[in-house]
Formats: C-alpha cells, sequence, structure tokens
C-alpha cells in the first residue's frame, strides 16, 4: 500500500476558465500575468526579488507545460522543456469560485447547487441578521458591514473597534461573513464564540463559511492578523475522498485550514501553522512520519490572503519562489509508490481589477518515485484529481470524477 500527499497553493490559477465571463474575470490569469509583470521589470519596493519568475522545480514537473494548454501561451521566463511527472490542468465545475467549493470538488464532491452571497451594498448584511447578532453575541454594535479587503478594513477600523468594543464585520465575493476582532482586547474565545452564533444565524441565507479573524496591534504600531483564524465552515454536501478514507481507518491528516474547510468531515488528525514556510515543515513532517494508505493534505493559504487578494504580484511573486525551492525536500520525503500531487482551488489574479477570486482553471502536477511522466490533458473537473488519489490507495471508486490512471 502507498501514501498520498494533496498541495494546494491556494488560489493558484494557470488561466481564466471556459466560464470566466460570467464570473467577470474573462482574461484573468495569475500564473502568466505574475510571469509577465516579472519579465518587464516589476517594479519591487520591498525587494522581495528580481528578474524573470523563477520555478525551475515547477517547471520540471510540467507546471510551464500545463500553463500553455491552459492559455495557449507559455508564460513568460518559464523554460519550454520535456516534464518530469503527470502534467495537465483542471476545469472547475462548482458554480462558485470560492474556496470550500474548490476543495471539496478536488475531494471528490462538486458544488452543485448556488450559495448564497450578501450585496454589493452598504451596508451589506440583512438587517434582521445584523439585529439577531448584536442581541445574541451582546455586542454594542458592528463596525464595517461591507464588502471589503481583510487586511485594509481591520487598518481603516481598528482603532475604533478598540475604542468601542465592537466587532469589524464584513463580506467579499465569496458566500462568506468574516468577523474581526483584537486577540486580546475583545478576546479570542469570545470572537470564536460570536463565530459560532454567526455561523448559526447566517444559515437561512445559504452562506458556506463565517471566518474569525483576530488580530493583534495598536493604532500607534499598526495591527496585523494571527495564525488563529478559524473557519466555521457548512460540512461538504455528500461524501468526499476524506470521508471514504477515514471510514476505511485511514490517517488523513489535515494542515492548515483544510479541517476547517471541511467542516472536520473525514479528518483524523490537524495541523496549524502559520506561513506557507510553516505549513511547509508540518507538510513534510507528516509526510515522514504517514502510515501506508495515509492522505497527508496542505492548503498554503499565503498565496491567497497575503498576496492575491492585496493584489502583491512581487510577494505572490517570491513565495512561489520559495515553494518552488522546497520542492526537492518533498520529493526526498516520498517513498517509493507514493503519488503527490500539486493543484489549485481557484484563482486570485493580483493583477485583476478588485480584491477577490478570479475563476480559472488550476494546475494538476503529480509525481512521484517511479511515477512515469506523462500528459494528463485537460481535466473536465478537479473531481479527477479525488478519484485518481482514491484509486492510488486502493478505495472503491468515488461518484465523481474519473481517474487519470485509468
Amino acid at each position: 500500500m502507498t501514501r498520498a500527499v494533496l498541495m494546494v497553493l491556494d488560489s493558484f490559477g494557470i488561466g481564466g476558465a471556459p466560464d470566466a465571463a460570467r464570473f467577470g474575470d474573462a482574461g484573468a490569469d495569475t500564473l502568466g500575468h505574475i510571469a509577465a509583470r516579472c519579465a518587464a521589470g516589476l517594479a519591487d519596493v520591498e525587494n522581495l526579488r528580481a528578474g524573470p519568475l523563477a520555478l525551475p522545480n515547477l517547471t520540471r514537473l510540467g507546471l510551464a507545460a500545463a500553463a500553455r494548454d491552459s492559455t495557449g501561451s507559455l508564460p513568460a521566463g518559464l523554460a519550454d522543456m520535456a516534464p518530469e511527472g503527470l502534467w495537465g490542468h483542471a476545469v472547475e465545475q462548482s458554480r462558485g469560485k470560492d474556496t470550500p467549493s474548490g476543495h471539496w470538488e478536488i475531494a471528490g464532491r462538486p458544488v452543485e447547487f448556488d450559495w448564497g452571497y450578501f450585496p454589493h451594498t452598504r451596508p451589506a448584511l440583512p438587517a434582521a441578521l445584523t439585529d439577531d447578532l448584536i442581541r445574541r453575541g451582546r455586542l454594542a454594535g458592528i463596525l464595517g458591514d461591507e464588502h471589503a479587503s481583510g487586511t485594509e478594513i481591520v487598518a481603516r477600523l481598528g482603532a475604533e473597534h478598540m475604542l468601542t468594543g465592537k466587532p469589524i464585520c464584513y463580506t467579499s465575493a465569496d458566500s462568506v461573513l468574516q468577523i474581526a476582532a483584537h486577540e486580546t482586547g475583545f478576546g479570542l474565545a469570545r470572537l470564536y464564540e460570536l463565530c459560532e452564533i454567526a455561523f448559526e444565524l447566517v444559515a437561512p441565507w445559504r452562506i458556506a463559511r463565517v471566518i474569525a479573524r483576530p488580530f493583534i496591534g495598536d493604532a500607534a504600531a499598526g495591527f496585523r492578523r494571527t495564525a488563529n483564524r478559524r473557519d466555521f465552515s457548512v460540512p461538504p454536501p455528500g461524501e468526499t475522498l476524506l470521508d471514504r478514507l477515514a471510514a476505511s481507518g485511514r490517517e488523513v491528516v489535515a494542515i492548515g485550514k483544510v479541517a476547517d474547510i471541511f467542516a472536520h468531515c473525514g479528518t483524523t488528525r490537524m495541523i496549524r501553522a502559520d506561513g506557507n514556510g510553516a505549513l511547509f515543515d508540518a507538510t513534510l513532517g507528516a509526510v515522514r512520519g504517514a502510515p501506508d494508505g495515509s492522505l497527508v493534505f496542505t492548503n498554503f493559504v499565503d498565496f491567497d490572503t497575503a498576496f492575491g487578494h492585496r493584489r502583491d504580484v512581487a510577494g505572490y511573486a517570491a513565495a512561489l519562489e520559495a515553494f518552488d525551492r522546497r520542492l526537492p525536500e518533498t520529493e526526498a520525503a516520498l517513498s517509493p509508490g507514493d503519488l503527490a500531487v500539486i493543484t489549485a482551488d481557484h484563482g486570485c489574479d493580483p493583477t485583476w481589477r478588485g480584491t477577490d477570486h478570479t475563476r480559472e482553471n488550476v494546475p494538476v502536477l503529480g509525481f512521484g518515485p517511479g511515477l512515469r511522466p506523462r500528459a494528463i490533458g485537460r481535466r473536465p473537473t478537479f473531481a479527477d484529481i479525488g478519484q485518481s488519489v482514491a484509486q492510488h490507495l486502493g478505495l472503491e471508486p468515488l461518484e465523481h470524477g474519473t481517474s487519470w490512471f485509468v
């Protein structure tokens, strides 16, 4: 029996999906636009990096070839070479471009219904929801109540929050309510309790998640979000790869926010870590200790939250290069027969208008000792990933998707 590793580079799209225009995202291309900016001499005021985008290990595994198949052109600066792994791209079938939909579909369960969303108005939240949240949460009121970037709204309203004790509530184009509060001034336990109340209250509006966004700092030194984020998520609408593995007595190690995304369904061990570097360390540690037949599933969140949503092209490029430099460590940790897959859950083009996710295809790169390199082409659903991992681990076929091992 062998093991599997799923590495989700949160928001790392490789070109607009066939239905991108329906989402206002025709022309979005997270990888392509980052590569083009780097090749054109991207101005990097923080001196994070310089020159064309350098991703030799991802390119070696098939990233450039997958991007070319997705968009019709090779990303600027990436080498045109014969891949050493399985390579292709996948098209999302779920009806949203949000984190739960992407992850659930990767695990073999596309979202075949429409989420609810809050309107792009101010206030954005229904009055009844706000009133109930204030009453049940014993609050003096709330701040924000709008569509916003998390870092921007905390910087803008953090001082007022400290003075009034009112939590900062905001949403986005995703099906989500986010509540930010000071970790010590408001209290972490109180924030989690408030989010649990909010999660119950948003159910009639079919909202997928409520996210607790704790922060620290003050107005003089600035505010900074902490690693104590917690997602309160609706459970997947049916059995996933994780459920099937757990039911068969296998270990499913959820690293980062994966357990929260799946509402802790099908996960047997959870590891939290702060930042891509720590998430990579946790992944390597889990892989080295994982028994046969197990799954290690990691979400590398910084690509999305720290760079994509903030429209930080240089930061995103530097983070990709840092991830790429560590890939040989993953390869060294794999045992004969293991399968590792690198993919993404949606796009978040840092050159695109606004601060929301972008509807894009995602890369699918598979590698492991003895795995024969080949193209797996355009996969019509992310569920092909889950189906392939299921077959690799010797499980009965899942309800959705087609294995590329067939």
